[in-house]
């Protein structure tokens, strides 16, 4: 029998993890199948049309439009240098010294002069792209032109919010525990280049303190999402995160507030310190769900898939770590003790599908099977 769909963030120690890396617009893929690559081996390459900057020819050497041929020294297509002589005038009579004369203020091409509008496109210097491996592993698939995909075995953890882009460094845990909160006085010059892993909660004087002395990460428990707005200067919204330029990449893997890390996720961790870490603060929680990730990858052959940790076809079932997203229960953990097959009635008066759930203290409680997201470890 089928099941309904529950949401899911995967934390294993055993994954077999695949990423495409792939140009904004077609260019140049310089690695081939089989090759292994780094985090910042430079998978493909290409150019993005530099910035259109608008000059009115006309107006600033006093022409009309139609006379733009006569004064134009460079023509569609011509490349340009800041300083050279765009477009000049004869001068009155001929003379020279009377003359008038446009600058380029970008170094560059012509893009296009109009004898109508009396209005030159000047096209800045293409702007080069570079794509980067991002984890270190093997290159499974090249698609010409495009990018690459990149296949790793590795330790998996998704996180539920994050901030700041790709980046990668050892992993450092800095606290006692996982219900331990993070603050600036447990981050030291030694976290350069580290990820920083925290407990129950990270505060913004750690963040910043974090990205001062250089480190590359942070994973945590929980955020309070007042110090986010009052750190980033702004409120996120509902767009995707990962464009921060904050210093450091923050992945948080419970919620908001003081969350106590899952105890799983933070033994997983805690085991591999000193390993590399590739994490991405990158989130997006609506169509098309992007979650944060750390990814912890491991020397094994790619082509080895016997007891591959696979999650597509799992459902919730008796045993199923979950953790709770609505109140009065937010962010508790526990695991599921029967799912009742008939509707029951909630306190608003609907009825809906429930289930059982232990939390990691003994207490049982009947909550929605829609207000738990399943924990796939």
């Amino acid at each position: 029998m089928g099941h309904a769909y529950t949401p899911g963030l995967k934390v294993t120690d055993k994954l077999l993890v695949t990423k495409n890396r792939i140009l904004p617009l077609k260019g140049n893929v310089i690695v081939k199948k089989g090759d292994k690559v780094s985090p910042d081996d430079v998978v493909a390459q290409t150019h993005l049309p530099g910035k259109v900057d608008p000059v009115n020819i006309a107006n600033k050497l006093g022409i009309p439009p139609e006379d733009m041929d006569e004064v134009m020294l460079k023509k569609k297509g011509d490349s340009i240098e800041v300083g050279e002589i765009l477009a000049k005038t004869k001068g009155f009579l001929g003379l020279s010294f009377l003359s008038q004369s446009e600058k380029s203020h970008v170094s560059g091409s012509v893009e296009s002069v109009s004898n109508i509008t009396g209005q030159v496109l000047l096209r800045g210097q293409p702007i080069p792209v570079e794509v980067k491996a991002y984890v270190t592993g093997e290159v499974t698939e090249v698609f010409e032109k495009e990018g690459v995909a990149i296949s790793t075995w590795s330790s998996f953890v998704q996180g539920i919010f994050g901030i700041g882009g790709e980046t990668h460094g050892e992993i450092k845990v800095v606290v006692e525990n996982n219900a331990s909160v993070l603050t600036d006085k447990e981050i030291s010059d030694d976290c350069k280049g580290k990820v920083i892993v925290g407990g129950s909660m990270v505060t913004a004087d750690a963040i910043k303190k974090a990205a001062k002395v250089g480190a590359a990460g942070i994973v945590v428990g929980g955020f309070d999402d007042k110090d986010l707005r009052d750190f980033l200067g702004y409120d996120i919204g509902v767009a995707i995160t990962g464009s921060e330029e904050i210093g450091v990449t923050l992945v948080v893997t419970e919620g908001f507030g003081q969350i106590n890390m899952a105890g799983t996720t933070f033994e997983l961790l805690k085991s591999k310190e000193g390993k590399l870490a590739c994490i991405n603060g990158a989130t997006q929680i609506r169509a098309g769900v992007i979650r944060p990730e750390v990814i912890i990858p491991f020397d094994r052959d790619i082509n080895d898939k016997d007891d591959v940790d696979d999650f597509r076809e799992m459902g919730l079932q008796t045993g199923s770590p979950v953790r709770v997203i609505r109140h009065p229960y937010f962010g508790m953990l526990g695991k599921v003790v029967s799912l009742p097959p008939e509707l029951a009635e909630l306190e608003s008066g609907s009825r809906a599908r429930v289930l059982e759930v232990e939390f990691d203290d003994g207490k049982k409680a009947i909550v929605p099977r829609a207000n738990v997201e399943m924990l796939e470890s």
